[in-house]
Formats: C-alpha cells, structure tokens, sequence
C-alpha cells in the first residue's frame, strides 16, 4: 500500500528507474471513492478486524457450467444459478482465464447472481481482461440487499485494458441478504473470472486451504505499475507468458520487475537449457537485447524469474533464458545470496506451501567483477540497476490465493545492492518491508489484498527463518 502522501500524488517522475507515469490508484475501492484517494486509519493490532473470510464453495470459478452463445440465460455454476445476458462461457485461446473457463461478456451485457448470500459482505474481488485483441472495456460492480428489486452501484467505473488477468477488489461493509451484478459498460469484450466474496463475520483468510497444488495465476497479487499491453507504452509494457509476467522498460533493456507463482505444479525433471535468447514477443520497434550484450562487461545476465523455478518442461525452462528476463547482476550477487534465496522459496514449496514472488531492480550504477562503477552496458542500450529487490507471499497450497493472505501470512521483501560485496552479507540481513520497496520504486505491490490486510503486512519486516 502506498503512503498517503504518495496517493495526494497524481503526476510524478520514477527520475530512478527512467519510468514516467501517473500515479495509479489502488485496485480496491469502496463506495463511490477508490481507496486510494482516502486516508487509511491506524491498523488495530487486534486480527480479527484484518482476516477475513470467504463464503463456502467461493471464489466462484466459472469452470462448473457450459453456455456457448451469448443470447439471455441461466447457469448454475458452483455457487448457485447466474444469469448470464449477452455473455457466454469461454473456453477458447482467446479467453483469459484461470483454468479452463472463464465469462466472456459483449456489448452491455451483465453476470448476475440468482440468489442470495445470507451473511452480509465486507469485500469483493473479480479477476478481469480484455478479450483477444479487442478494445479496453469498462464495466461496473453493483449489488442487491432484497433480492434484485433495486440495486446500488459499488465502487466507480472499472477500465479493463490488460488481456493478463488483473484482481479489482471492491471494500463495502453490508449484513444480511447480499447479491451482485456486474454489467458491461463499453468497448471490447470482456473476461471475468475467479468471483469471490468475504463475508460479515470470519476469522481467518478467504479461499481454501489444501488439495493438490496447481500452477496459479502469476498476477494474482496485483499488477505493480498498471502496466498495459499498449505497443506506445515504452517503459512499462505489460508482456505475459504462461511462465510469467513481466513489466518491460524498453529504456532500460530490461524488466522493471517480473511476477510469477510458484508450487510444486511446477517443478520437474527438465533440464537447464542455457538458451539465452533475445525476446521475440516485444512489439515493433522496442529494441530486442541480444544473448551476447553482456559479454565481458562483468555482469550475469541475472534471472529475474529463476531457470530452477520452471523446470516443469523444455518449453518453461526455456521462457525463463529470453533477454526481457534478465538484468546485469554483480557475479558474486547472483550467484551467492541471491541463489540462496531462490533455493530458500523451493525448499517453502516442499514443505507444502505456495508462492507469489514479484521480483525486480532500479536504478543505475552497479559494480561487477571488472570493478567501478557501470551505469549501462550494450552501446548504452541496457541499464545496470543500483539494486535488485524481491517480495515473496507465502502461502499453504489451497485456492482463491488473494482472499487467503491475511494479516499473519508471512511477506519476505528484500532490497540488495548491486555489488560484489553484497554477497558478504547472507540475504537475511538485506530484508527491508514492502512499504519500503515502494517509496523506492513507486510501485503498488499486493494490490488484490484487502487494503486493512496490506496495511499491516506491508509496514512489517520479516524475521522468520531463512535456511
């Protein structure tokens, strides 16, 4: 969660990172007035204000039911029986989605619950992108206390303009009898999925905890920068692979940062290629690093999403050796307590766990094996960061992964200079706190968490085990 001050900001300069934007509002809003525009209070230390629960058999996940043309009609999904009008189930390549399903929307169309849930709500998230490359698409969130008769808007116009997934959660404080309604406003087609609702009175995270570990979402905590897959957008373009994804600063030749999940679903027995490749799926006229730009300046070409994270096949340990996934990093960094600490996530994972990791870096001016201080590499083509940063959410495996993260789950974040003799220090003693990372990078992290949850998650600095 940004500080308050930073939400007063509207405009400003990431002068660091050599990424200009406005500033972004959270994706969590209440009311008529998004969150991020208002003053959060003081966190109460007492956790059952903060965990929350999701209602049984929810988030609603679109996979249980079939309807293959867009005319008016009913469903029943797992939650119960939805009116789906000018909207469809999709299944195909087109189709966002977690799973095999997801509802495509047209025109004006509306998602509707054809029933009620019986103890109020304090919070709602959907999962929504654009269809295909169609048009950004805008679309409203409302909801019912008697049973459709009337219906109040939640929150303000939504702008849909990413085909990867995002999470929008809405805040709202009502009892009792409780449905909702999502309509369709404008512009292309659109795809919602993973529909999920906290309830009045729970007393720890929403989803559900345990069963088979699956391969999840890899923006479920949020999408950092607002990134967009707009061609124009040069230093913060949104470029999603099913292994990753990544905010792309073609200023900088690399990542601003990447996000991924990771669980035993997948980890394999594939081999490390060492294809290192420049990234062929970078729009027309962003400049394409090449395999040998950092040859002989004393930098790795430092994964940002490990090789070791996706070795479930050929084909995902090869997405993770393209250029876009790489910065210059201090040989002695990457190889030493950087190393240790993707070692650490794994081993999390044996243990039963999952993870969200958003990793990235900023700044110029690093010292490699060739000693000084470098600031670009490539003919000036390719920044060398001042440090690298990670944030890992952990989780026991289970679904509806957002609704899960409470005030207790553990957030490992840390903030590394980039230089040899960073790797003097294990990686333990460079863990900082989210918040932190943000003031530095202007960034929004764990933007799908409930904001009473971040609140509390964000101001604290790990101090669990790290071996």
């Amino acid at each position: 969660m940004l500080t308050t001050v930073k939400k007063l900001i509207h405009i400003f300069l990431f002068s660091a990172i050599g990424l200009t934007s406005c500033q972004k509002e959270k994706s969590l809003v209440t009311g008529s007035t998004p969150i991020a525009e208002q003053e959060m209070g003081t966190p109460s230390n007492d956790p059952q204000q903060h965990e929350l629960q999701a209602y049984a058999n929810w988030p609603e996940t679109f996979e249980s039911g079939t309807k293959t043309a867009y005319t008016n009609g009913t469903v029943t999904f797992a939650t119960g029986s939805w009116s789906l009008n000018d909207a469809l189930v999709g299944t195909s390549t087109s189709d966002p989605k977690v799973g095999t399903k997801s509802v495509r929307i047209q025109n004006t169309g509306t998602v509707e619950m054809n029933f009620n849930l019986t103890n109020g709500a304090t919070s709602v998230s959907v999962k929504h992108a654009k269809y295909g490359t169609d048009a950004n698409s805008t679309w409203s969130l409302s909801y019912s206390t008697n049973s459709g008769s009337t219906w109040t808007a939640l929150g303000s116009t939504i702008t849909t303009s990413s085909t990867a997934l995002t999470t929008t959660s809405f805040s709202l404080n009502v009892t009792g009898n409780i449905r909702f309604r999502l309509t369709k406003l404008s512009g292309g087609r659109l795809n919602v999925d993973d529909f999920s609702v906290v309830d009045q009175g729970g007393t720890s995270g929403g989803g559900s905890t345990g069963g088979t570990p699956t391969r999840d979402n890899n923006l479920e905590m949020g999408n950092p920068s607002a990134a967009t897959n707009l061609a124009t957008n040069l230093s913060n373009y949104l470029l999603s692979k099913s292994q990753y994804v990544m905010s792309y600063n073609n200023g900088r030749g690399c990542a601003n940062w990447v996000s991924w999940h990771l669980s035993s679903a997948w980890k394999g027995a594939a081999t490390r290629c060492d294809c290192f490749a420049s990234e062929a799926l970078l729009p027309t006229g962003f400049y394409k690093v090449p395999s040998t730009a950092y040859t002989n300046t004393g930098f790795d070409r430092g994964h940002l999403c490990p090789s070791d994270d996706r070795d479930g096949s050929a084909t995902d340990n090869a997405a993770t050796f393209t250029m876009s996934n790489m910065v210059p990093q201090a040989p002695d960094n990457n190889q030493g307590l950087w190393a240790n600490l993707e070692a650490y996530c794994r081993t999390l994972i044996t243990a039963g766990n999952e993870l969200y990791v958003i990793s990235g870096a900023y700044g110029s001016g690093g010292t490699g094996s060739n000693g000084g201080t470098t600031t670009t590499i490539n003919s000036g083509k390719v920044t060398v960061p001042a440090r690298l940063w990670k944030i890992i959410v952990v989780l026991p495996v289970g679904t509806g992964d957002a609704a899960r993260v409470t005030s207790s789950t553990r957030v490992i974040a840390i903030n590394v200079p980039n230089t040899q003799t960073s790797n003097n220090s294990t990686w333990g003693t460079y863990r900082t706190s989210v918040d932190a990372i943000e003031t530095a990078t202007g960034y929004d992290f764990l933007s799908a968490v409930p904001a009473a949850v971040q609140s509390v998650l964000e101001a604290t600095t790990d101090a669990g085990p790290t071996q």
